[in-house]
């Protein structure tokens, strides 16, 4: 036999080791195609630096590779958890550079309500750990609400149950922000509506809540799991506006529950906080106003007796005038002799300053009253002077500068002032005419000139002239009189 199979295996088709290795690709890939696989993650670290997910799928005696690429692990509500049993569903396949098969998931689910619950507690105590559960985060709900905004789905009968019940306590403008409770997209829709109606501003053309109700009927962990996203949990925590809870029925508890404000067993449950009973406020303000009235008869009683006992201990009005009255019949007694005691006094006052009134007294004050009426001329004598002085100096301080400044100094030195006949100076030969009278100011004086014939056209300036120009407006005055001659 062993010889048989020898002589044989020159016959036998040659494969290279990548053909065999996509053949077998090809084969599992075609037996198997897509499969429903339960395991338990094993081995999960989280999405690697490339945005994949590599783990393997185990059970008692056996395990698999798995691999959830980065785009299908982005769009998945349900996320894998080392040591979470899951069933995931995707394609069997290989990988040649390993020789060994693996399963890319494309779905991945919880397997049973046990690893739900494992998944919540878990969720649960990462979230508590954030401080998104103390009571301390807890707002009070408004008493009474004037617009209540309701998340819920529109067609169930949550939002019929809850607009019942307010309509029955206390009717209130209700807003409703229509979502999907169940399902894909679901928990992205919620946390939306939240975000939302806690966006609105206050004044707007839509009405910002006081009061946010987040209700759904009851169902089983897997309807309810929405509630139990983390991006729900975290917006009711953020939402400023105070929420009340109303998922499932009294037994069922989701983890948005901790986060709220108020947490009502039922959605009916839930607007039954949101209001007060309109009938039992009736009834209560009308017995506030009775009580409110007795008292006020009663105190009114009480300062009325009041009155009348401080008015019999109170004496008569003319018994309280008898002793001012007295008092002033003394005074008016005692006056004509308290005016002549005083006068006697300053007629003495007067006697005694007019006897200090000597001639000797009166030649000494007015010497110096003399004496400081000279010291005083003196004193502004010399200030006068100092003052004419400094004045003085300021005045040929600025005649100088007159005198620096004047057109006379440029006449001094060999220049002319030329004004027609009305006076006023011609400072470009353009402007005189022929047979023009002129006067022509030097230094030393005036004399009338008539221009004859027509103005010289300009000669250009040569370059040497250029400095004397300068020099020429050196003290402000701009040289533009022109050669008569």
């Amino acid at each position: 036999m062993t010889g048989r199979a020898a002589e044989a295996l020159p016959n036998a088709q040659e494969y290279t080791v990548s053909e065999l290795s996509m053949s077998l690709k090809r084969t599992v890939e075609d037996v198997f195609g897509h499969v429903r696989v339960r395991g338990e993650i094993s081995g999960f670290r989280g999405p690697h630096s490339s945005g994949h997910c590599y783990f393997a799928l185990k059970d008692d005696s056996a395990k698999i590779e798995a691999v959830i690429w980065k785009g299908v692990h982005g769009r998945m509500r349900f996320k894998p958890q080392e040591g979470l049993e899951v069933i995931a569903t995707g394609k069997l396949t290989t990988y040649p550079g390993s020789s060994k098969y693996q399963i890319v998931i494309e779905a991945l689910e919880p397997a049973g309500v046990g690893a739900l619950m494992a998944l919540m507690e878990e969720r649960k105590r990462k979230l508590a750990a954030e401080g998104l559960f103390d009571e301390a985060r807890k707002q009070l709900l408004p008493w009474l609400p004037e617009v209540i905004g309701v998340v819920t789905s529109p067609t169930g009968a949550v939002i019929r149950d809850i607009l019942h019940r307010l309509e029955d306590r206390f009717p209130r403008r209700v807003l409703v922000w229509p979502v999907r409770v169940q399902g894909e997209g679901s928990a992205e829709q919620i946390a939306a509506a939240i975000r939302g109606f806690n966006a609105l501003e206050d004044g707007g053309d839509i009405p910002r809540p006081d009061l946010l109700i987040v209700a759904r009927g009851g169902g089983s962990l897997e309807d309810l799991w929405s509630f139990n996203e983390e991006i729900v949990v975290r917006a009711a925590a953020d939402s400023m506006i105070p929420l009340i809870s109303a998922v499932g029925h009294e037994t069922d508890v989701t983890l948005i529950d901790f986060a709220a404000d108020k947490r009502a067993p039922t959605p009916t449950a839930a607007a039954e906080m949101a209001v007060p009973v309109r009938a039992e406020l009736f009834v209560e303000v009308a017995s506030l106003a009775r009580r409110a009235m007795l008292c006020w008869q009663r105190a009114q009683d009480s300062r009325r007796g009041e009155l009348r006992a401080a008015a019999r201990a109170l004496p008569r009005p003319d018994a309280l005038l008898d002793i001012p009255r007295q008092r002033l019949d003394r005074a008016g007694s005692q006056l004509p002799r308290a005016l002549r005691a005083n006068a006697h006094v300053y007629e003495r006052q007067l006697s005694a300053i007019g006897g200090r009134l000597t001639v000797t007294t009166l030649r000494l004050q007015i010497e110096r009253a003399h004496e400081k009426v000279t010291r005083l001329a003196a004193d502004a004598e010399r200030c006068a002077r100092l003052h004419i002085q400094q004045r003085d100096t300021r005045l040929r301080y600025v005649g100088q500068l007159l005198n620096a400044l004047s057109y006379k100094g440029v006449l001094q030195r060999g220049f002319a002032l030329v004004r027609d006949d009305a006076g006023q100076p011609l400072h470009t030969a353009a402007h005189v005419g022929s047979g023009q009278r002129l006067s022509i100011e030097f230094a030393d004086g005036r004399i009338a000139a008539t221009a004859d014939g027509e103005a010289p056209p300009a000669k250009p300036k040569p370059a040497s002239a250029k400095p004397a120009a300068k020099r020429a407006t050196d003290f402000g005055v701009k040289k533009t009189q022109g050669d008569l001659f």
